[in-house]
Formats: C-alpha cells, structure tokens, sequence
C-alpha cells in the first residue's frame, strides 16, 4: 500500500489528508492559526504558524494510522491561500510579518504602478487586470515602508508554498501554480518577468526557483521525516494555489464545466487550453499546469455572513455557525424582494469592474427587516455577483458550462436552490467534502504509484462523486429573481459607482 499527504493551508488552518488508492481518504487532521489586523485594511500572519499548523495536522492525521502505514507514505504537496507572502533573509529567517492575501493597503501603488507600466501591459503579461489583490503591488508597498530592514543582502519573497517548502525540505523553491498568483510571472513564458518585477521593486535574486505543479522538488528533512514517523525518502511535490487545487480536486478538467467554491472568498473558474487574458476574469495556471484556469472572485462571500454575525450583531465567533444556521431557517420563509437589495463590495471588487475602492451598499431598508432580511439579502447579493459574473466570462469565452459548486455553504441546500433560482440554470453540488486538499494529494498521486498523472488521479478519484452528486433546478422563484436581477442588480454598480467613489474619497 502507497499513501500521500494532501495540505491545505487555507486562510485560517492547515488541513492535511492522508489519502490511498482510489482517492479513498485514510485520515485526516487540521490546525488553526490566527490573523492579526493591526489597522483597517491590514491584515497580517505570522508565517511561523503555517509551519505549526501543517506539523501540527500532519501529525493529527498520521497518529492514527499503525506505522508500516505512515511508513508507507511516499509524498506530500501543498495547497494554500494564494497571493499572501513573507520577507525572509538567505538563511530562511522571517523579516516580518506575512501580508495576507486580502490585505488592502496597497490600493494607492496599484495606480502609481499602472501609471508607469500600463494596465494593458501588465493585465496581458501576468493574466491578472490590475487591482491590490496580486502581490506584486502588496509586495511593493511592504518595501517602501520597510525598507531599512528588508533591503539588506539575500532577501528572499516567499507565497506560502516557497516558505513551506524552505521549512520542510531546506531547498528554496515554489510550484509554478502558486507564484503566478503573486503576479510576477510571465504566463506565456513560464518564468518571472523582467517588467513584473521591477513593477514591484524586486530582483532576480530576491525570487525562488519555479517548479512545475507535480515535479518532485526535495526530500523532507530527516528530523522532520522522524518527527512525523514517516519514512525518510519521502518527497515534497510542487502543488498549486487553493483555487486552482479546489476546481482540480472537484474533478472540473475539461472547458465545458465550471466550479464555485462558496467560502470566505466565492472562487469559481473553467479551464482553458489557450492563454487570454480578459477583463472578465484573471487568468491562472491549472492545477497540474496542464493549460490553464480563467477564475472569477468575489472576496465578499462567507466573509460577508460573518460580519453580520460579528460587527452587526455582536456575536462572538464560538457561536457564529449557531448563530447563521439560526437565521437560515427564518430567512427560508422569505420570498424574492422581501429583502434588501445587497451589493456585497464590502472588500472590493476585482471582476468584472476591477475597483479596489468599491464598497457595499443595502438599499431598500425598511423598518420591518431584520437580521434574517439581511442574510437573506446577502445571499442573494452573492447569488446575483455570480450571475453577473458568469455571464460575462461566457461572453467572453463563447461559451456555457456546466456549473459544480463546492465549498462549506454548499452543503445547505437552500442556498443551492437559492443559486440555481438567482443563475436560471441547473446547478450540481459535488458530494466531495474537502477538494483542495484532495487536489494536492492528486498532485502527489503520481510518485506513490496511485495513478500515471495527476490528472489521471483527478478523474478516477473524482468518478464515484461524480455520478453521486445533487442536481438543483430552478425552482418556482426562478423568475421573481430574474426580475429583480435585470431591473435592478444588473445596473447597480453602474448607477452607484460615482457615489461609492466618493464615499470613498471623503474616507481616505
């Protein structure tokens, strides 16, 4: 028997999977680490914690297998929340604190760098339009305030995947699915690029070498190997980016189908054999680097339910998920446009309008709403964003797909329905329960003997869920939904755009 470890490390844990033949799931372990958010805006991670946190589910997991089955694991890869980095020295050694993916402080050098470069330019070079979400803007802007410390000699920029790799196996390197995210890479070259780059004050010698998703980078570090009890040739597999890994794990692999992630961010994507780069959608590596993923992103969306449980109605995070699934069951009895009208901008907006100075917006507060309206509401806000963004990626793409939704909101069913009614199309629900952690195990399948390729391992480990997978159509709401959606959603942005704006510059 061959096993692999598969390692999420998502925005707030490390989940590892250690998973057989077939994709059959043997155990499985998880640990959470805390984000700080030292000013409005900010949001920052002690990258120490993400070495913890993944020695920490790694050992959960493996603790209940006998030994000849930790002796049996033959490689791990990685998955983790993209576009988040850290400062370290040539030894390793962390500079300061890590830059959180949705950290927005940056918002001001993304104009003062498309001023130099050009938003074309760089949209067509990295596969990203311009906004703070890349790193190479975050990455800039931590430079200039920190300079004194971090422009010393061997300054080494790491995503997570370059510092886990660094902590596991002493090699510097990272997979090529989880840099380009940072937005330094060359998409049609496959390698860093000059302009890129320099756009955000880096060097060559300041990034890691590149590795393709699923190619053996290094041994894990004996002590680590002995620690964990695993045998000490087992090897570190160059992984992806969350995103891309949740959409492969999912067994979305072919351009007539599409995936939604419905977690703290809303993450969908389609593959695509050809490179393009539109304002529809960012473009990204595929998985196993096999052509490409073009991905839609909505940072607002369980987010969006948890700031109305923490900042509205005061509720502590312990009791969150009481909380919404109390309010699920009164916001199931309300109807279309009984709600307000939710744009849930409330951390920007990236497709398909591109503002980083967005904001939300409710309209059509009454007295008789509660906080069930404003879940509900929130949903459909959501609901309508992916309507709004899907039609344009098809436009752009020529083409309908096929729509596969994971993620944890995903298992409530009334927002399933809520989702096939708002989009007016059959939507399937994987029956998968963690496909991004899953998507690096297929990563890894390959040197264990569990299958020929990755995706090989994506498609005969992802059969059985897919012919067990829940069909919802749209239901007798379907049409009250497209009302409110022409009439009113489709344009809000257009018709508060100006004002939003300067709501924003009275903030600033």
């Amino acid at each position: 028997m061959s096993l692999v470890i598969g390692v999420d490390v998502s925005t707030n844990a490390a989940k590892a999977l250690v998973v057989a033949a077939g994709g059959r799931i043997v155990a499985e372990g998880r640990a959470e680490f805390a984000t700080s958010n030292p000013c409005p805006g900010g949001f920052e991670q002690n990258a120490e914690d993400w070495f913890s946190a993944v020695m920490q589910a790694c050992n959960e997991a493996l603790a209940t297998l006998a030994p000849v089955e930790r002796a049996a694991v033959r490689a791990i890869s990685i998955t983790h929340q993209r576009e988040t980095f850290v400062f370290c020295d040539e030894r390793g050694t962390v500079l300061a604190p890590a830059i959180v993916w949705m950290d927005e402080r940056a918002k001001r050098v993304v104009e003062v760098v498309v001023a130099r470069f050009g938003a074309e330019p760089l949209s067509r070079v990295s596969g990203k339009p311009p906004c703070v979400t890349p790193s190479l803007y975050k990455i800039r802007w931590a430079l200039e305030r920190l300079a004194a410390p971090l422009k010393q000699g061997g300054l080494r920029v790491l995503d997570v995947h370059g510092f886990l790799t660094h902590r596991l196996t002493g090699a510097w390197g990272t997979s090529l699915a989880s840099a380009d995210p940072l937005g330094l890479v060359d998409m049609v070259e496959r390698r860093y690029s000059s302009m890129l780059l320099e756009s955000a004050q880096l060097e060559s010698s300041n990034v890691v070498p590149l590795f393709a998703p699923g190619s053996v980078i290094a041994p894990l570090l004996r002590p680590l190997s002995e620690q964990l009890g695993l045998a000490d040739d087992v090897m570190l597999v160059a992984g992806a980016g969350d995103g891309q890994a949740a959409g492969f794990g999912a067994g979305v692999l072919t351009e007539d189908a599409l995936y939604l992630n419905l977690g703290t961010a809303v993450v969908g994507g389609t593959p695509s054999r050809s490179y393009r780069s539109s304002r529809a959608f960012r473009t990204l590596y595929a998985a196993d680097g096999e052509g490409f993923l073009c991905e839609m992103d909505l940072k607002g969306g369980t987010l969006t339910l948890d700031w109305l449980c923490d900042r509205v109605m005061k509720r502590s995070s312990e009791t969150r998920s009481q909380v919404l699934s109390a309010l699920e069951q009164e916001a199931e009895k309300l109807r279309p446009g009984e709600c307000p009208l939710v744009l849930p901008y409330f951390a920007g907006v990236m497709n398909p309008h591109w503002n980083d100075w967005a904001s939300g917006a409710l309209l059509g507060l009454r007295t008789d709403h509660g906080a069930a309206h404003l879940y509900r509401g929130i949903l459909e806000g959501i609901a309508f964003e992916q309507r709004l963004a899907l039609e344009a990626l098809e436009a752009e793409l020529g083409r309908r797909d096929n729509v596969f939704v994971t993620g944890g909101a995903s298992r409530h069913d009334s927002v399933m329905q809520l989702l096939a009614d708002v989009l007016g199309r059959p939507i399937v629900r994987s029956s998968a329960a963690e496909t991004t952690a899953l998507g690096a195990a297929m990563l890894a399948a390959p040197h264990a003997g569990l299958s020929a390729t990755p995706a090989d391992a994506a498609r005969e480990w992802t059969r059985d869920w897919l012919a067990n997978t829940k069909r919802f159509e749209p239901g007798p709401h379907a049409v009250a939904y497209d009302r409110l959606y022409q009439s009113a959603y489709k344009s809000c942005y257009a018709t508060l755009s100006s004002l939003l704006q300067t709501l924003s510059d009275l903030r600033d």
